[in-house]
């Protein structure tokens, strides 16, 4: 039996009618509430050619848009490489043979796994403006950075953390047994292996940093998001606005994903390269048989036939 039909029963003609039946009325509710929707925008103004018609100027998108997704884009690169360097050392740490490591990792983990990024990035803004830490234009962008490291730090900690624990023990002990410390085979065999195992894993986590930096608009920060409520408040066209930064949202994170599916899909067929096929019989002496006699010389007959 295979495992596909183990794991999923093909459908009969009354499940396939019954499959047809909510996809057609699934299908007619979503037409329903997408013509309800542009009718209300369409009844309120906002579908207006005025509204729309400044995304077609350069102004729009020198002066508001396109500044925001610089700022989203390099708070989004920051501190993904922020949160990889962090993320190492904790996911290192909490594999660590020394328990007090392990649980000095395992209890920040878990902390800014729990924390909401929102929160981190109010109380971090506020202890930076109170106390001077950095400068007012630099204290938005400092306190999106290592909110989104913190948390995403934690993360990627517990990917390593799962990456290492998944592979096979043996790796380990083959480590262990050449006269590795655990230290060293955790470093030189393990690590370089769960890496490259979780980087979709990471790639996909890119996607969660670029959207969450959009949480930097409830404390100022210039990002994608506080720009099209400017562009908004400017233009008379606060709709529109925020349609066209979630396309241009939707546009990035669309990219990130086909690039993390591409990045696996290439890891897949690396991972199942065959080796090359030989046709040479190995010289095997079969028996108690001395070089020279009987069985040797046969099987070297069977390798020169």
């Amino acid at each position: 039996m295979s495992a596909q039909a183990v794991l999923f029963d093909a459908p009969g003609p009354k499940a396939k009618r019954r499959h047809a039946i909510f996809t057609i009325v699934g299908s007619a509710v979503i037409a329903v509430l997408l013509v309800s929707v542009v009718y209300r925008l369409s009844t309120q103004g906002q579908l207006e050619a005025a509204k729309w018609t400044p995304f077609l100027t350069a102004s729009p998108w020198l002066n508001y848009l396109i500044p925001g997704l610089i700022g989203t884009l390099s708070a989004a690169v920051v501190s993904v490489i922020a949160a990889g360097m962090l993320g190492l050392v904790l996911g290192v740490g909490r594999l660590s043979d020394l328990a007090w490591v392990r649980w000095l990792s395992g209890i920040v983990v878990e902390f800014f796994r729990a924390v909401p990024v929102l929160i981190m990035m109010i109380f971090l803004f506020i202890i930076f403006s109170r106390n001077g830490v950095f400068l007012p234009s630099v204290n938005p962008f400092m306190a999106v950075v290592i909110a989104l490291t913190l948390y995403n730090g934690s993360v990627i900690a517990e990917l390593v953390r799962s990456g290492v624990n998944s592979l096979p023990k043996g790796q380990a002990e083959a480590g262990l047994s050449i006269g590795l410390t655990p230290g060293q085979t955790l470093r030189e065999i393990e690590l370089p292996q769960a890496l490259v195992a979780m980087l979709p894993a990471l790639m996909g986590q890119l996607v969660v940093v670029i959207k969450d930096t959009a949480l930097g608009y409830g404390i100022t920060y210039s990002e994608l998001l506080n720009q099209a409520k400017n562009l908004g408040s400017g233009y008379s066209n606060t709709l529109p606005a925020y349609m066209v930064a979630a396309a241009l949202f939707i546009v990035i994170n669309y990219a990130m994903t086909n690039l993390a599916g591409s990045v696996e899909r290439r890891l897949k067929r690396r991972g199942h390269t065959a080796a090359p096929v030989t046709t040479t019989v190995p010289n095997i002496v079969q028996g108690h048989a001395e070089p020279g006699d009987v069985a040797d010389d046969a099987a070297e007959g069977q390798t020169t036939t």
